[in-house]
């Protein structure tokens, strides 16, 4: 089963919605040990997981999907999977951090719906 190595470091930047990740950390796809690890590196900033405020309520923007969000942000940045890969991935990562099934499914389908022009800009959130 894929696995994170560690929770993420986060440091908030003045701006009060965006995070810095202060400690690199790790995602092992496959299963724990993987040789496919993607390393979201110390430095990275994030802006956790990206919702409306109108959506808040449900989907705030952290949770239990607080490290993949994170893992997200960072191959969309990256582009070191294609965008289908980077949902992919986050649907799964979402599932073994505990995310119930119906929410994963909600925020995997809003990015395939919404996350295209994120993906092509590939900017730091």
């Amino acid at each position: 089963m894929s696995s994170f190595t560690e929770r993420p470091l986060l440091t908030p930047l003045p701006c009060g919605k965006k995070w810095v990740v202060r400690k690199e950390f790790y995602y092992d796809v496959g299963y724990k040990g993987s040789d496919d690890r993607i390393t979201i590196p110390a430095g990275f900033i994030t802006d956790l997981a990206t919702s409306p405020r109108i959506l808040w309520s449900i989907i705030p923007p952290f949770g239990r999907y607080l490290s993949p969000s994170i893992l997200h942000d960072y191959l969309y940045f990256s582009k070191e999977v294609s965008r289908k890969k980077s949902d992919e991935i986050f649907y799964e990562a979402m599932l073994i951090s505990g995310v119930k099934k119906w929410k994963a499914k909600i925020m995997y389908l809003t990015v395939r719906l919404f996350g295209r022009g994120s993906y092509k800009i590939g900017e730091k959130k």
